[in-house]
Formats: C-alpha cells, sequence, structure tokens
C-alpha cells in the first residue's frame, strides 16, 4: 500500500475513532448512560416518530423547530423505537462531519499531524462545554453545515482572495447550506447573512458589480433547495400555512418575545454584552480558542483587509443572529464553537513553527492519539453529563413510569407541565393529540394555546396517562387518579413528576 493511502486510511481511522470516543463519554445518548433525559431532544425524537407514522408536524403534533431537525431524528427513531441509539450513531456521524471540515480548516494554516491534533483538542472543547448540554440540542445538529459552510468561506479568503472572486458552484453550496440551516433552526442564518455580504463585498472590491448581484442570486437559488421536499410535503397535505404559523410566525411574533417585552436597543446591546461575558467563562473549553483565533485573524499580516476582518465579522453576525431575539438559554452559543477552529489553526501553525512536528517522533498517530487522550479527560474533567454516569438504569424512575404505563394495550400519553420527558419514547408512544407537551408559547387563541388544550384533554379524560411536572391541572380528579410519584432534579433544580392514569 503506498504512503498516501495510508495516510488516507489513517486519517479515516482517526477520525471515526475522535468521534465515536468524545461522543460516548460527552453526549447522553451514548450507550454509557441510562437514557438521553432532555426534554428538548426527546420533543424532537417524538415529532420526528410522528413524522413517520402519518402525522404533520405543527398541524398534529406541535414543536416549532424546523423540519430537517425533526426528519433527522425521524430517521434515527427508524433504527431504534425506545432508545437513543440511532440518535447517537447520528451525533457521532455529524461529529466525524465537524471533525473533517475542522481539519481541513486547520491544515489550510498548518501541515497534518498539528492539524489533525488541534482539530481534535477543538472537537474536545466543543462537547465539554456547558453549551453542549445533555447532547441532541438543534444546535449541535446545524455544526457539520456551518463547519462546511466555513471551510468554503476560509478556503476562499485564505487561499483566493483577492486574486480571484469566489466561483459561483461554490456561492451555489453555501445557499444550500444555509437553507439546511433554515429548516433546522433560522437563527443559524445570521451566519450566512454575513457569508454571502462579505463574499458580496469581496465582488465589489474586485470590481464585479454584476457578478455580485449574479452570486447573491445563485446563493438564492441554492438556499431554495433544500425547501423544496417540505414545500412538496406540506403542499400534499394542505399544510402550508400551518408550517409558516408553526415555524416561523410563533418563533418571531410569540417566542422571542416571552421574557423580553420592552427591552430597547441599548438595553438589548447591554444584555447581548452581558451574554458574551457569561458565555467565555461558562464555555471557556472552546471560547479561549475563539477568541485568540479572531484576534489572530484580524492581525493576519500576510492576508488583505477584508480577509482579516472576515472572519470577525461572520462571528458577529453569527452572534446577533443567535441572540438577537432576545432569548438566552445555555446551547444556544454551541454554533459559535466552531470560530474555535481558528485558535485551533493559530496554535497549529505556531507549533509547525517552533518544531518540526510533521517530522518528529510519534509516527503519523502519535500526536493526534495523544491529542485525543487530552480531549477525553478534557470531557471526563468538565463535561456536566459524566455524573450521569453513574445512574443506574432500573433504579431511574421514568423506567418504573414506564412499566406502569405499558400495563395498559396501546396507551395514549400526554405530557403536562414541561416539554417532553422522555416517556414517549420509552413506551414507544406516538403523540396522540396536537399539544402532546407544555410549550411556553401564550397564544390568545384558544385552539392554539397549549395551556388551554392541555386543559381540555384532562378535563374531556382523552388521554390514558398524564405525566405531570409539578403543574397539576384542576381538572385532573374528574377523570385520573394519581399511581406514581418522583422528585428529580439537577443543579439547582427540583422537580415533583406525577404519573396519573385514566380510570373513570
Amino acid at each position: 500500500m503506498q504512503k498516501k493511502d495510508q495516510a488516507l486510511l489513517s486519517k479515516c481511522f482517526l477520525f471515526m475513532l475522535a468521534g465515536f470516543a468524545c461522543f460516548a463519554f460527552a453526549s447522553r445518548s451514548s450507550f454509557l448512560y441510562p437514557l438521553n433525559n432532555w426534554d428538548d431532544a426527546n420533543s424532537y425524537f417524538s415529532v420526528g416518530k410522528g413524522i413517520f407514522n402519518g402525522k404533520m408536524p405543527y398541524r398534529d403534533i406541535f414543536d416549532q423547530k424546523g423540519m430537517y431537525l425533526y426528519f433527522f431524528y425521524g430517521l434515527c427513531y427508524l433504527i431504534s423505537h425506545t432508545n437513543f441509539t440511532g440518535v447517537f450513531i447520528m451525533e457521532i456521524l455529524f461529529g466525524i462531519a465537524d471533525l473533517v471540515f475542522a481539519y481541513r480548516i486547520i491544515r489550510l494554516y498548518a501541515g497534518q499531524k498539528a492539524s489533525l491534533s488541534l482539530a481534535i483538542l477543538v472537537m474536545g472543547g466543543m462537547v465539554s462545554s456547558r453549551s453542549f448540554w445533555w447532547g441532541g440540542s438543534a444546535e449541535e445538529i446545524c455544526l457539520p453545515f456551518m463547519m462546511a459552510g466555513l471551510y468554503l468561506f476560509t478556503d476562499y479568503f485564505k487561499g483566493q482572495y483577492p486574486e480571484k472572486t469566489m466561483s459561483l458552484r461554490t456561492v451555489f453550496a453555501g445557499g444550500v447550506l444555509a437553507g439546511i440551516i433554515a429548516n433546522i433552526k433560522f437563527t443559524g442564518l445570521g451566519f450566512f447573512f454575513a457569508w454571502m455580504m462579505l463574499v458580496f463585498i469581496a465582488y465589489l472590491v474586485l470590481g464585479d458589480f454584476l457578478g455580485g448581484i449574479r452570486a447573491c442570486l445563485v446563493f438564492l437559488g441554492g438556499m431554495f433547495v433544500p425547501f423544496i421536499p417540505w414545500i412538496i410535503y406540506f403542499g400534499i397535505q394542505g399544510g402550508l400555512y400551518e408550517w409558516y404559523w408553526g415555524y416561523i410566525h410563533v418563533n418571531v411574533f410569540v417566542y422571542s418575545k416571552v421574557g423580553a417585552e420592552g427591552a430597547g436597543l441599548l438595553q438589548a446591546i447591554w444584555s447581548m454584552i452581558k451574554i458574551f461575558y457569561f458565555l467565555i467563562w461558562n464555555n471557556w473549553m472552546y471560547m479561549f480558542l475563539v477568541i485568540a483565533g479572531l484576534v489572530a485573524s484580524a492581525l493576519d499580516p500576510n492576508a488583505a483587509w477584508l480577509a482579516r476582518i472576515s472572519v470577525v465579522v461572520l462571528f458577529a453576525f453569527t452572534f446577533v443572529g443567535i441572540f438577537g431575539g432576545g432569548r438566552e438559554l445555555p446551547y444556544y452559543s454551541l454554533p459559535l464553537s466552531i470560530f474555535a477552529v481558528f485558535g485551533g489553526a493559530f496554535i497549529a501553525n505556531r507549533l509547525n513553527a517552533l518544531a518540526e512536528i510533521e517530522s518528529s517522533g510519534f509516527g503519523f498517530m502519535g500526536l493526534p492519539i495523544f491529542a485525543l487522550m487530552m480531549a477525553l479527560m478534557q470531557i471526563a474533567t468538565f463535561s456536566m453529563n459524566v455524573p450521569f454516569m453513574a445512574e443506574k438504569r432500573e433504579e431511574f424512575f421514568l423506567y418504573r413510569f414506564r412499566d406502569e404505563v405499558l400495563e395498559t394495550n396501546n396507551p395514549t400519553l400526554l405530557n403536562v407541565g414541561c416539554l417532553d420527558a422522555g416517556l414517549y419514547t420509552l413506551c414507544d408512544i406516538v403523540p396522540s393529540c396536537r399539544w402532546f407537551q407544555t410549550q411556553t408559547l401564550d397564544i390568545d387563541d384558544p385552539a392554539n394555546n397549549p395551556y388551554m388544550e392541555q386543559e381540555r384533554y384532562v378535563r374531556e379524560g382523552l388521554i390514558d396517562y398524564v405525566l405531570v411536572r409539578d403543574y397539576i391541572p384542576e381538572s385532573i380528579d374528574v377523570h385520573y387518579d394519581l399511581i406514581d410519584q418522583e422528585e428529580y432534579g439537577w443543579g439547582d433544580y427540583d422537580f415533583m413528576y406525577y404519573l396519573y392514569k385514566k380510570v373513570r
């Protein structure tokens, strides 16, 4: 076997090993954990399950993320109905894609061994951070598509600008990636807005205004392509309005306003400054690389002025796109971690400059394997999930609730007081009502108000079992008896879970 082929096989092996190992320890979807009990991830799984069981999202079962997220989770459901084995496989595959593009970006600045090693360390920082949360977030699913876009962007501004404009083929590919992000979680579009804006400015700097306009149209054409399957899907079912209402209207005009009323411009700017400050401390595992990379990019003496500011502008628009809506949750910031590759590139470049890394000891695999060991140590030390490994599956209360629910043939279930706690997954129950979980949406229209509708389901006894967290519906005693309960919490949060069964 030729040396080039051996190096390629070694890289493929390292990508697969690092992807598997990092997510096995960092994500609760892994077989090392009793279950992934994150309500967001279980909600995506339940909606994805519904798609493959004839339910139309937004109309038949409601959650407000984008369709590719539910489709990917639906594919995971086809692999395993009652656990997150499929989700774990998806996370590994997407994580490998993250590693490949991180490596390719860093490789633009440094040699192979250093680039492989730093890409693995960047991955360790991403998945050990607080923003990774419990695994399976919409933000995590966005990462490979944003990382691919970042590679196309960096490859152009690092290796081609200002000699020539970006090819329309690359612009179209960027548009396709943007369209996928638009149909997962559209707050990530701040990244691609800046992506195309900077490419257009590059066209202007090089004196090709008409070419820039043509590039913008090609980008929009590429962005439209990922919408086509869902236009057909909803159009056939007469659900185009429900798609718009559930994904666009609710997120823009309802969800983003919760808790953000009355915030003026200066207050919003001050709020984002504070968010950024706390992000640095809460996610220092990758934020120190992000900051180092932004500074190094801005001060690069060998780059043209537009190339120097491009990464900083891209980061700023990504940040505003995520947090400009007025809401902040710990996992929202995960897409910012892709910019850690520039810090990794800076370190890899310095390593190559200071020592003959590519020809020194360890062999081809030695340094990257050492980097993987360091990444796993970082996960073991700092990941918020690792202590959850100690939970015994047979002692976790949701498994006891599952056994009680499954005493009924073909049971139906309602989740009140929180998003999907995971019981739908463990029982392999397809939600039978639109508001199968409690959404934090206060909508005036009673038919579209989750609180009012769930009260109606309980009052009319439409469901066999009701899982309640903290808040107990007023009419619960009309049709239901309490059969089990458990106090459970994490961090500073403590909750009471109640399981009710319909008996009359």
